[in-house]
């Protein structure tokens, strides 16, 4: 049973940047395909970006050209670089596979805000 651990978020101006970090318990990046989702007040959780055993990425419109996923295998760690932010980006962030079949993380509160 794997578990999830997310973490870095925190309050930032509009503009600014963010690095989240997500903890695995297993060694999942090598056998599924990782995401990030965020959840934002009175909405739905959505897929933010995805990478897969070989590294290729996708990105949610919304988010691209201004996040990077990457993961670090060796340390069963998924990494979401945030650059950019606006306002519409505050949410609950989490990871999980794709599709999410673990069991979900806190999750990690990112607030964009001036």
């Amino acid at each position: 049973q794997v578990q999830l651990v997310e973490s870095g978020g925190g309050l930032v101006q509009p503009g600014g940047s963010l690095r989240l970090s997500c903890a695995a318990s297993g060694s999942i990046f090598s056998i599924n395909v990782m995401g990030w989702y965020r959840q934002a007040p009175e909405r739905q959780r959505e897929l933010v970006a995805t990478i897969s055993k070989g590294g290729t990425t996708v990105y949610a419109d919304s988010v691209k050209g201004r996040f990077t996923i990457s993961r670090d295998s060796a340390k069963n760690t998924l990494y979401l670089q945030m650059n950019s932010l606006k306002p519409e980006d505050t949410a609950i962030y989490y990871c999980n596979t794709y599709p999410p079949g673990a069991r979900w993380g806190q999750g990690t509160q990112v607030t964009v805000s001036s």
